[in-house]
């Protein structure tokens, strides 16, 4: 039997980008945690301000992506804004250098 993880389902979302920075999510920091349990996955993102025009477009392309991760049948994205995000705490290395943060 396949056993699906976290690593999986985050690879699953490297290639969501957020559209307005095209820098992909897991770049940008903003998907905060991903518990699976068997063929279910409960996702914690955020986004890059409360107020991003985006939110519904972006969490539809994470909840796309992580469904399309072999051996998920089922998604939850939660919207948390705790803590905050940010891009100097949060973002990878790359999504530094995108964002031109250092």
């Amino acid at each position: 039997m396949n056993m699906v993880d976290e690593k999986s389902v985050r690879e699953s979302l490297i290639d969501v980008e957020d559209p307005e920075m095209k820098i992909s999510v897991i770049d940008l920091g903003l998907i905060y945690e991903v518990k699976v349990d068997a063929e279910h996955a409960e996702i914690d993102m955020t986004l890059t301000s409360p107020g991003c025009p985006v939110a519904p477009e972006l969490m539809a392309a994470v909840h796309r992506a992580a469904l399309n991760t072999e051996g998920i049948e089922s998604v939850h994205v939660n919207l948390t804004f705790s803590p905050p995000w940010d891009p100097k705490i949060h973002a990878t290395e790359d999504g530094k250098f995108e964002l031109g943060v250092f």
